[in-house]
């Protein structure tokens, strides 16, 4: 047994570049004041089992990894049921060690799963802290004014790099490329690459606001930009899909696609198994036969790109910050709470019950406010669609341009 105050780190969900970073720093804060920092592999999977792959971290690893991408503790999903509590927690683990912190990283799944082993501990008559570093790279947690999540700007930053090479190859070769990029709810991914990459059609699942989403929409609105560009005299370009479009869709809108899918043990559909961009192609292939319309497409999926990525300059900072922060809000005797850095660099401690819906329960999803100056700014003036003022030279290619003008799809007003 060893009686030396420690702290536990883990780390839950999918990799975003910075995890290092605040594992690093976190490791370095507690080290220097004597602390033993141990980290644990494989989530909270390690919590339930009496044999836990551990990590002893003294300063020389800590200084090793903080700049690095990935996860210097391995990550997993696993979500503990309550017979897991029961039967098979590991308090001995927590007593033999003397943990007086649990450091985790990770969505809010993560976070609620860490307030239950607060509690359960608690229950059995052993107290401990517990704080919370929110992470995505789809930027879509809830934090207030609109602070960004860690992992988020590095994978924008990567994920642009990679789309204006796509767009480079369109250019080059007179191709048309289709890009779906991850973001399970939010379009945040997806509107900023797009932009950046200056793509001419970008479709996110927060620009049908006033309309529902439909394959036959995505397709035409893919379409409307394709003849536009014609029109414009160019033969090559780029559509950025949001992979939240897809799981935006209902199941008899999936089921038109004719993709064959596997189900789960509950009949659902696995959507996440399947390519976005090859689902998103093979359905504009029928479209364009349909049409008689020659032009050549090709499918691509991005995201995995970004995960394990290195940190860009803006969350090796950021993770640093919240890195100090657990400490700060530790030695405050703050605990069950997510670490924030507020713009101005204050460290402040936020609550679950702070981000859920009080009727639900649930975290709601932050989304691309659509109505914003940026975003109407980035689909009015960037994008290249056709409008009524296209429909005389469309009707070369077209024999109902106005079934293709973007803002009727979507049921916008013209500005």
């Amino acid at each position: 047994m060893n009686l030396k105050n420690s702290i536990l780190i883990l780390a839950g969900g999918g990799p975003a570049p910075g995890i290092n970073t605040v594992i690093g720093t976190v490791g370095k804060c507690f080290l220097s004041r004597g602390y033993r920092v141990i980290g644990m592999h494989g989530g909270y999977k390690g919590l339930f089992t009496p044999d836990p792959k551990l990590s002893e971290l003294d300063f020389a690893t800590v200084d090793a990894i903080f700049n690095n991408g990935g996860s210097f503790l391995r990550m997993s999903r696993y979500k503990p049921s309550d017979e897991d509590f029961q039967e098979r927690f590991n308090l001995k683990l927590f007593r033999d060690n003397n943990i007086k912190l649990l450091v985790t990283i990770g969505g809010d799944d993560t976070a609620s799963t860490a307030n239950r082993v607060t509690n359960f501990l608690k229950s059995h008559d052993y107290h401990i802290s517990n704080i919370h570093v929110p992470k995505t790279i789809d930027n879509d947690l809830p934090l207030p004014m609109r602070t960004p999540t860690f992992g988020f700007n590095s994978a924008m930053a990567e994920g642009t790099r990679i789309a204006a090479t796509i767009y480079e190859d369109a250019r080059t070769s007179g191709n048309w490329f289709l890009v779906s990029s991850m973001g399970r709810s939010s379009g945040s991914l997806a509107i900023h690459i797009g932009a950046s990459s200056h793509y001419p059609m970008i479709i996110i699942p927060e620009m049908f606001d006033k309309s529902t989403i439909t394959l036959d929409k995505i397709i035409r609105l893919t379409i409307s930009s394709i003849i536009k560009r014609r029109i414009m005299g160019l033969d090559y370009g780029a559509v950025i899909i949001s992979e939240g479009v897809f799981h935006t869709l209902s199941t008899e809108e999936i089921e038109k696609s004719g993709a064959r899918f596997t189900t789960d043990e509950h009949g659902h559909i696995e959507l996440g198994k399947v390519s976005k961009a090859q689902l998103f192609n093979n359905i504009l292939e029928t479209y364009k036969e349909k049409l008689g319309l020659s032009v050549s497409t090709r499918p691509v999926d991005i995201g995995y790109e970004f995960r394990c990525q290195t940190p860009v300059a803006y969350d090796l900072f950021y993770c640093t910050q919240l890195g100090c922060g657990v400490y700060e809000l530790y030695r405050q005797g703050y605990t069950g709470c997510i670490v924030y850095v507020d713009p101005v660099g204050q460290t402040k401690p936020i609550y679950l019950h702070q981000l859920q819906d009080p009727r639900t329960g649930r975290i709601m999803p932050r989304l691309v406010d659509i109505n914003s100056a940026y975003a109407q700014n980035i689909f009015r003036q960037m994008l290249n669609f056709i409008t009524e003022d296209d429909y005389e030279a469309a009707s070369k290619w077209l024999k109902n341009p106005e079934e293709y003008d973007f803002y009727k799809i979507l049921n916008w007003k013209r500005k």
